[in-house]
């Protein structure tokens, strides 16, 4: 989830419950309350696990830089509790499914590294964060053709793959055991995976959960592609324990 500093409230967009459902999935959201035992708790019966976008910054302390001055909100509740979950999902070979600040936190929970400020620390960018409507498919991006993306029957059926934009960090150095797999003009990360065959572990750059009820059959097919996997390892769990 999400935590707004004014309020106090833990929340997170309907969007993202409402696309894991509609792929056949049951979602639910955990608190941001960092203290171990609760993460492996709550993350007992889990079979998979989507890391959502934030309007905040993840803490350059991670991946040891100073901030920028261009370094958004940081909430150390936010990347105190996404650490916790990814050393739980990685112990148990859970999926993994990161969307734009998700994505990023993997990468650093990996020992990546971010570009803290795209308009200023990359040469002859792009327009990143697009504004309002969030669902507009902004910009087109380059893939590797044996990638996941690659794999999709949505992506092989379109001339060019084009996703939406709402960030103004992103990828710098790759994380361990990650790979690059999609960019846009300019050079900036839109797509990072774990290309070993036994796990599912995928970080998007763009907000697919936006635009699954809009006749977008690529953002559709990542979160059915992602239950899928979360449905097989839980059937397998499941055969294990009888």
């Amino acid at each position: 989830m999400r935590l707004e500093l004014a309020t106090g409230r833990f929340y997170l967009g309907r969007d993202y419950s409402e696309a894991v459902e509609a792929a056949g999935g049951v979602p639910v959201h955990i608190s941001l309350i960092p203290k171990a035992e609760y993460i492996a708790e709550v993350m007992k019966d889990l079979d998979g696990i989507l890391l959502p976008g934030s309007n905040t910054d993840i803490d350059p302390r991670y991946y040891s830089e100073d901030p920028h001055p261009a370094l958004g909100t940081v909430i150390p509740e936010k990347d105190e509790t996404d650490r916790l979950i990814l050393a739980e999902a990685e112990r148990f070979n859970l999926p993994i499914f990161g969307i734009c600040y998700g994505m990023q936190a993997l990468n650093v929970y990996r020992g990546g590294g971010l570009i803290q400020d795209i308009a200023t620390q990359v040469d002859g960018p792009i327009k990143h964060e697009q504004g309002m409507p969030a669902t507009r498919n902004s910009h087109w991006i380059m893939f590797d053709k044996e990638s996941f993306l690659g794999s999709l029957k949505s992506v092989q059926a379109l001339d060019e793959v084009r996703v939406n934009s709402s960030h103004h960090q992103a990828v710098r150095k790759v994380g361990k055991g990650l790979e690059a797999t999609a960019w846009t003009s300019d050079g900036v990360v839109e797509c990072i995976e774990d290309m070993s065959d036994d796990r599912f572990i995928l970080g998007v750059q763009w907000h697919p959960e936006l635009t699954t009820g809009h006749e977008d059959g690529v953002s559709r097919e990542i979160f059915e592609r992602f239950v899928a996997r979360c449905a097989e390892r839980g059937n397998n769990s499941a055969a294990k324990s009888v």
